[in-house]
């Protein structure tokens, strides 16, 4: 392929010119292309063919091969008009072969409305010096149609409701000059689609409602410069689907609406430029759609109203540039962000998803998760691991995040307490304090079973004491005060301690000698109840007015009283305090 040309000249010389396969032409075209300083950089000669004679042997139904020719003008719409045919009629074209021509037009080559009735229609290395190519409406009947390597130097090329039989369409390492590359509404076939390593340059690239129906189509290391990249309406009912690699330049990138079927989709290591990139409305029956290590650059990315139930959707490493993400209202089986740099404002109001994977990802701005207008369906989500500079708007009670949690089943305790660390430290930032004393109570408990489970596996041999140590934390940090986060909590433990005493009071005289004595010989003559009750609150409370003494064995367990009542008092001040200050 000769490309990197300012310039071109032709010359047709009166010297005979033979093909390599044996072909005999009259006349030589020579043709010259030249730098900007009009320096020659290349020079190929060629059989000359004058469009007329091609017209001829279309009429004659005779095959039409134009290996190593150089054919000027070109248009089959001339040729309708010259014959007084029908300007959409279809024109027959048997056996065609065009394998390193050269095409030049002022205008446009025009193929339009050709109907190929061969197996195989050969461009490889074809080259359209000048003007725009047409291929509109044409009808590759039995498919097997090869552009690898040709050159459209134009730019503006059309395949625009072309229909491809079921061979393979294979335009690999053909090179698009500016302009708009036209594909819309055109019918692949059964046959591979092969755009691998093409250059699409400047200019919009148009696959709106196209219709994909080979096993492979592949766009890998397909290079789009500025211009609107649109496969809107698009039908891929294809087994594969590659973008890996793929370049697509500054411009809107739309597959709004795609049907994807059930195809294995792959966007990895794919590369977007600045502007909208929208799979809004999108389908999938099911399998995976994969974004791995994509860069996205700058502009808004909107999965929005996507159809994926049964798909597992992955943008694991992906570099989101300067934009937002929008997940709303989607429709996804499992969601993977794991390992994303998550700069800007990322919408995840799925309406419907079983998994969300947030873990090792750094948030820099807002995560919104709080349903507005419409219920959100969110099974699981993992924060594991995750680096949260911005916030995340999360409701404790309206998304059930202890259920969010707890539903991921293959988290272990330590990675429990880490998620509800992070979520508590995510409530303080926003205000939410309520839920921030339950996220805190949740890391709390996970981490303490944690520490029993790594203890546990470090010193086997001290089985009993790490079981009695955790049984001691559960009973006083947990269930009495919930860790200091209730000051109601405590002061109903505070009711049942001093309960628990004032019964023991009450029975143990009956068992053994300790009882409760009056220093003043009774003068209010208080029965055994009102005497326990009386003793119990003023140990309790570490009043000790002194009228009231224990003897016996009730003297240690006084003694244990009042420092279970200045724990608790100590416990209620420390958990109101904290409720007041914030």
């Amino acid at each position: 392929m000769i490309q990197n040309y300012f310039n071109y000249k032709v010359k047709i010389k009166d010297t005979p010119f033979k093909t390599e396969d044996g072909r005999k032409y009259e006349n030589t075209a020579a043709i010259s292309f030249l730098d900007e300083n009009k320096k020659e950089v290349a020079y190929v000669e060629l059989g000359f063919v004058d469009s007329e004679e091609v017209y001829k042997q279309i009429d004659k139904e005779k095959p039409i091969i134009l290996d190593q020719c150089y054919l000027e003008n070109f248009s089959l719409s001339n040729y309708r008009e010259s014959r007084n045919i029908e300007k959409k009629s279809y024109v027959k074209v048997h056996g065609f072969s065009a394998y390193n021509a050269f095409f030049d037009s002022r205008v446009i080559t025009d193929f339009s409305f050709a109907e190929f009735d061969d197996e195989y229609e050969n461009f490889e290395n074809a080259h359209f010096l000048n003007g725009a190519v047409s291929f509109q409406s044409s009808i590759f009947n039995k498919g097997g149609v090869n552009f690898s390597y040709t050159y459209f130097n134009d730019g503006n090329v059309d395949f625009s409701n072309a229909s491809f039989g079921d061979g393979e369409v294979n335009f690999k390492n053909s090179w698009f000059g500016t302009g708009h590359k036209n594909f819309q509404d055109t019918h692949f076939g059964e046959g591979n689609v092969l755009f691998v390593n093409t250059e699409f340059n400047k200019g919009d690239v148009t696959f709106v409602n196209s219709v994909f129906k080979s096993n492979r189509v592949t766009f890998k290391v397909a290079r789009f410069k500025e211009g609107k990249v649109g496969f809107h309406f698009a039908r891929f009912h294809c087994k594969e689907l590659i973008f890996e690699r793929t370049e697509f330049g500054d411009g809107k990138v739309d597959f709004r609406t795609t049907e994807f079927g059930d195809a294995k989709v792959s966007f990895n290591r794919a590369v977007f430029g600045n502007g909208e990139k929208s799979f809004e409305a999108s389908q999938h029956k099911g399998g995976k759609i994969t974004f791995r290590k994509t860069i996205w650059g700058n502009g808004n990315i909107s999965f929005e109203l996507v159809e994926f139930d049964n798909t597992v959707l992955y943008l694991n490493n992906a570099n989101f540039g300067k934009g937002n993400l929008s997940f709303n209202n989607s429709h996804i089986l499992e969601l993977s962000l794991k390992s994303c740099h998550l700069d800007y404002y990322v919408d995840l109001r799925l309406s419907k998803c079983r998994s969300i994977d947030l873990s090792d990802t750094v948030a820099r701005d807002i995560i919104d998760i709080i349903p507005y207008d419409f219920p959100l369906e969110i099974e699981t989500i993992d924060f594991a691991g995750m680096r949260l500079i911005g916030r995340i708007y999360i409701d404790w009670e309206i998304n059930n995040v202890k259920k969010l949690i707890y539903s991921q089943k293959d988290a272990s305790k330590r990675e429990f307490a880490e998620q509800f660390r992070i979520l508590k430290e995510n409530f303080r930032t926003t205000g939410q304090y309520a839920d921030e004393d339950k996220a805190y109570v949740e890391f709390k408990r996970n981490e303490l079973k944690a520490d029993l489970q790594d203890g546990i596996k470090k010193k086997p041999y001290s089985r009993i004491w790490q079981y009695a140590n955790y049984a001691f934390q559960w009973l006083i940090f947990d269930k009495v005060g919930l860790y200091a986060t209730n000051p109601l909590r405590v002061i109903t433990s505070m009711l049942f301690g001093y309960l628990f005493f004032t019964i023991l009071y009450v029975i143990l005289p009956f068992f053994t000698n300790a009882k409760i004595v009056s220093s003043l010989g009774d003068p209010d003559k208080l029965g055994p109840f009102a005497v326990s009750f009386y003793h119990s609150a003023i140990t309790f409370f570490t009043i000790g007015y002194g009228d009231y003494y224990p003897s016996g064995f009730f003297r240690w367990l006084s003694s244990i009283e009042g420092f279970v009542g200045l724990f608790l008092m100590s416990y209620f001040t420390v958990a109101f305090v904290r409720k007041i200050l914030r």
